[in-house]
């Protein structure tokens, strides 16, 4: 996908928001999200590179890198850390196409939120600037926006998991 293509009309297009409860600090609840990345995410299902890839990896700091690693070594960006505000806050850029191929000149936002509720924590997601997409806007919002919640609920129940294993 071209630069020019990505150059929509300009018009917004809706931020995708999605929320899940977890049964951890927020402390725990940033730390597995970031450091145990790969423990959770769908990574036979949810991978751009040519080889299927066997972890996904986020970087701790800002600037850090947000890629997987494939079966055979490979390495495949999906974008770079923005903010780093541990064990609030951490806002990533998702440089994934349109056609699922890392693009640099792309930048959307994936923020995420860990709120303390209580004895849990609420993690708020919201996936922003999708107009960077231009025309297929609508198309990749749509497949985003089925795939979030499905990897939100993976990683409540990774925490579910190792809390209940304690």
């Amino acid at each position: 996908m071209s630069t020019a293509n990505k150059v929509g009309s300009g018009s917004a297009v809706a931020a995708i928001k999605k929320t899940v409860l977890v049964d951890a600090s927020p402390a725990l609840a940033f730390q597995i999200f970031t450091e145990g990345h790969g423990s959770w995410w769908p990574i036979r299902t949810h991978y751009i590179g040519k080889v299927p890839a066997q972890t996904a990896i986020l970087e701790p700091r800002v600037d850090g890198r947000w890629y997987e690693l494939g079966q055979d070594g490979s390495e495949c960006d999906w974008g770079k850390v923005l903010i780093w505000e541990p064990p609030y806050r951490l806002v990533l850029a998702w440089q994934i196409a349109a056609d699922w191929k890392f693009d640099p000149n792309l930048v959307a936002e994936v923020e995420v939120r860990f709120v303390q509720e209580g004895s849990k924590t609420r993690v708020e997601l919201e996936h922003r600037k999708l107009e960077v997409f231009g025309s297929a806007a609508a198309t990749v919002r749509a497949e985003l926006d089925g795939g979030w919640l499905g990897i939100l609920e993976r990683f409540a129940g990774t925490i579910e998991q190792r809390e209940g294993n304690r």
